[in-house]
């Protein structure tokens, strides 16, 4: 009896529930630090409810008790309601066209009276990691061939076009680090190289003359006819092929990029684009520039001056008055008294920089590579390739969000609106990195299963 009925505890990698446990209390205190004022009643504040840390508490709690029964349930549950809570997520994401709340200038939030709110845009990314990893482990998937590559992306790139219409690009860009775990699972390096490539070529475009690049680019181009003359005589495909990536370089750059600038993104969000690359940005029409004005009157109500980049600076500001050692919990001044935009959320790291230092800082992201690396340590000892495409693509959300979130409150990122995992205020976004955490926790407890 007791081997067909095993004990919650067993084969359960506690250092990842542990790592969550210190991970959501941190958060917990970060928010308190930055909610608490001189004279409110700490005991009441906490079971009041009505407190910014109080709720984050209770969304803990909830998370706990979730986690308990996922690591209960059979594992095998997860691979047989994978592509159902797929449909179920997309669903989440088109009720949102009729249904949305508009919240500080996204709309992709369905608001059940005063105090729940659900964002699918963040709960579709546990469906999507399940999903793909159940279509990856599918036994007539063959990852070499295009076919499977292409339906792959799919299955990733259907809720991230759904959220960049609802004005959620940030969560929208999130999608795209499930392409890390296609090329784990088989996706050739040269779509990574190609992808990497078309970025930079973006960046440059935005940091030269597009004139300039383009003759650039030609030069390089005749440069490559010359050195590899020889083979060309030989197949007249090579010439075709340097041809042809000539045409597409130097069509991203007179076409591709002023295009997606001027009618994809809002002028507000290609400003602070400019501004993480270090270039002011000037609208070259009359409605960019009405909207952009119109953006910065907005923000000056809610103290977001994007005018002056009021947010990155305040949160620099912050990080940096914290010094070696940092000031203290409840000590900081930037982040106590609301100079700091969205510090509970997406400035939240500016708590952490604010309070403890460059040297509590970087224990902070020690954390954070620890839980990293053992994710991956876990996803590489799995046997079942359903289970280690969806470890890898835990760790994949896990990096990109950290990597933005943190880059985005220093400066080397622009601002899109994406919270730190298990840290940033926001139940949502708690539940979401919990049950993807502890789903990946009971599918390692049955590590020697073959799950599809």
């Amino acid at each position: 009896m007791s081997q067909r009925n095993p004990t919650i505890s067993k084969g359960v990698d506690w250092s990842l529930v542990w790592i969550w446990f210190i991970l959501c209390v941190i958060g917990i205190a970060c928010i308190f630090a930055a909610s608490w004022h001189d004279g409110d009643n700490f005991v009441q504040g906490f079971i009041s409810l009505k407190t910014d840390y109080s709720r984050q508490l209770l969304f803990m709690i909830l998370a706990g008790i979730v986690g308990t029964f996922i690591l209960l349930t059979d594992s095998k549950f997860f691979t047989a309601t994978a592509n159902l809570g797929y449909a179920f997520g997309i669903v989440l994401l088109l009720l949102v066209f009729p249904f949305h709340t508009r919240i500080k200038g996204t709309e992709s939030i369905i608001r059940f009276g005063s105090a729940f709110q659900l964002q699918p845009a963040d709960l579709c990314k546990l469906f999507v990691a399940l999903a793909l990893a159940k279509y990856l482990s599918r036994v007539d998937t063959n990852f070499t061939r295009a076919r499977s590559q292409i339906i792959a992306a799919a299955i990733v790139l259907a809720p991230a076009m759904l959220c960049k219409l609802q004005d959620e690009t940030g969560l929208a860009l999130v999608y795209f680090s499930f392409f890390l775990v296609m090329f784990r699972e088989g996706l050739p390096p040269a779509v990574l190289i190609i992808g990497f490539s078309f970025s930079v070529l973006v960046v440059a475009t935005l940091l030269m003359d597009r004139n300039t690049l383009a003759l650039i680019l030609t030069g390089i181009a005749l440069l490559a006819i010359y050195l590899m003359r020889k083979p060309i005589k030989r197949s007249s495909r090579i010439l075709l092929g340097i041809i042809l990536v000539w045409v597409v370089c130097v069509g991203t750059v007179w076409a591709v990029v002023p295009w997606t600038f001027k009618h994809v993104f809002k002028p507000y969000q290609v400003k602070r684009i400019y501004a993480a690359i270090g270039k002011e940005y000037v609208p070259d029409n009359d409605a960019a520039r009405a909207a952009l004005a119109n953006e910065e009157q907005s923000s000056s109500k809610k103290k977001d001056n994007s005018n002056n980049n009021y947010n990155v600076n305040q949160s620099k500001i912050a990080i940096g008055s914290g010094g070696l050692i940092g000031k203290g919990l409840l000590k900081g001044t930037q982040t106590r008294y609301d100079f700091v935009p969205e510090q509970k959320t997406d400035f939240i790291f500016c708590t952490i920089g604010e309070g403890f230092g460059f040297l509590g800082s970087l224990a902070f992201l020690g954390i954070y590579v620890v839980l990293l690396m053992r994710i991956v340590s876990i996803a590489e000892r799995q046997r079942s390739v359903f289970s280690r495409a969806y470890a890898y693509g835990v760790a994949s959300v896990l990096f990109f969000h950290i990597t933005i979130n943190i880059c985005m409150t220093i400066g080397l990122a622009p601002v899109i609106g994406i919270p730190l995992p298990f840290i940033s205020y926001g139940g949502t976004s708690l539940l979401t990195f919990s049950i993807m955490l502890f789903i990946l926790v009971r599918l390692d407890a049955d590590r020697q299963m073959v799950l599809r």
